[in-house]
């Protein structure tokens, strides 16, 4: 989402770089570039005057360190910044001292409340909770039938008074059937509408002051952009407001609507929806996000992604054959199946430091190229992946069309994986020497 904003101001510090000090005149002009990048990103113009000042204000006469060239002195200041506007901190949910904690998701409609729900189902889940998803939407045709669907994919507890019953004493009934079966988090599904209204914020008012909820969380679609600001914004003033979900963080869109809508409502974005699976959803770091939008990684949250879907043993035990350079076809199709549960590759690649700008040159990672690579191993005899040093010509023409590929392409495949466990081997031998010879150059960047 932010790909764009990220090149544009890569293209901004190149303009500060090789001054020994930041003044009012080299800054004008490396600050106009930050400014039409955060506008051509969809930030809010009152966000991005503010921001604009508070760069220039820090950045204006400051002397470069030796070893610091200006554009990283800049890089630093608007860093700070960016994770300063986009609330300096992870928010947690604010769980109840007695449960069940009750979460209220508001917004329009079509932005993605009932898949949220059933994605902070499955990540509350994943923390020891028993969630219960309460269908409130009594006006959308099969709303109800929805969240139940939802609520049997994320395997969480349901439950709604149906179509023809009171909004308000479905929400207040939850709770106690929260408590009769054991669940100890409620989370609200509200109606929602095509624009906001004095009829929708009036339920809403209603719902709240019946129920007195932990969070009221506004679900917002990010590639609405300054729209999805603006019905913050209102719902805000009708309802206390504690957090903000982005959906759709993996599309697009421009991404503005990410850094303004903390500064516009004062709310932080507690998640991201970052695709279309129930378990597609992440705690927003603001730090990690800005180290990701100027190109920096983030490395924590790759970690994270990592212990959550990847098989531990199963590592291990590649690592050990790595080690020996004794892993096969077979071993290097699970390690990728494995990659593939942590989401695009390419959006993995950009969690690396210094990838982002390889991949701004050129280094290419295409999904769909992985997807090749899966079928031509696929085409494989269990013996030929264990041992591909017998695959001749006749085999190879075999599986080029048992994987709809050409013959070349399974000779491109053969060799890269010859190639990489070369430099496996390398690398784990550099790793062992720690510094010692030759093999130093060759440890894991």
């Amino acid at each position: 989402m932010f790909e764009s904003l990220s090149k544009r101001l890569e293209g901004a510090f190149k303009n500060l770089r090789g001054q020994g000090k930041l003044t009012e005149k080299n800054m004008k002009e490396g600050l106009q570039e930050i400014r039409k990048a955060l506008l051509e990103a969809d930030v809010n113009y009152r966000v991005v005057k503010d921001f604009i000042n508070e760069v220039q204000k820090k950045a204006e006469g400051q002397e470069v360190l030796k070893s610091v060239q200006p554009g990283q002195q800049i890089v630093k200041i608007v860093h700070d910044e960016l994770v300063e506007l986009m609330g300096g901190e992870n928010a947690p949910l604010q769980m109840a001292e007695k449960p069940p904690t009750q979460i209220m998701l508001v917004g329009l409609q079509g932005q993605g409340k009932t898949t949220t729900a059933g994605k902070l189902a499955v990540h509350l889940k994943k923390q020891g909770y028993k969630p219960l998803l309460v269908g409130a939407d009594v006006y959308r045709p099969a709303a109800i039938r929805q969240l139940e669907i939802v609520a049997e994919r994320a395997e969480a507890q349901f439950f709604s008074l149906g179509e023809k019953a009171d909004p308000v004493d479905c929400a207040l009934m939850a709770r106690g059937e929260a408590q009769v079966r054991g669940c100890d988090v409620i989370i609200l599904d509200t109606a929602g509408r095509l624009h906001v209204d004095e009829e929708m914020m009036g339920e809403v008012r209603r719902i709240q002051r019946s129920i007195k909820p932990q969070e009221i969380i506004f679900v917002a679609n990010a590639m609405t952009g300054q729209d999805a600001v603006n019905s913050a914004k209102q719902f805000h003033e009708a309802v206390p407001l504690t957090g903000v979900v982005l959906t759709q963080m993996d599309g697009d869109a421009r991404g503005g609507a990410a850094l303004s809508v903390i500064k516009v409502t004062g709310c932080p974005i507690k998640f991201v929806g970052t695709g279309e699976k129930l378990d597609a959803l992440q705690a927003f770091h603001p730090k990690r996000m800005a180290d990701q939008i100027l190109g920096m990684g983030d490395v924590v949250s790759l970690v994270e992604q990592a212990q959550e879907v990847v098989d531990q043993e199963q590592a291990l035990k590649f690592q050990e054959k790595a080690r020996k350079a004794s892993w096969d076809l077979e071993d290097f199709l699970q390690q990728m199946q494995q990659l593939k549960k942590m989401g695009s590759f390419g959006d993995l690649m950009k969690k690396i430091p210094g990838m982002s700008k390889m991949m701004d040159q050129g280094m290419d990672f295409d999904d769909d190229q992985m997807k090749y690579t899966e079928a031509i191993i696929y085409s494989m005899t269990p013996k030929e992946r264990h041992n591909p040093k017998i695959i001749n010509g006749s085999r190879r023409r075999r599986i080029a069309m048992g994987s709809g590929t050409s013959v070349q392409e399974v000779n491109r495949l053969l060799k890269d994986f010859e190639q990489s466990k070369k430099m496996m081997k390398q690398m784990m031998k550099g790793s062992k020497k720690k510094g010692k010879g030759k093999g130093a150059s060759m440890r894991m960047p």
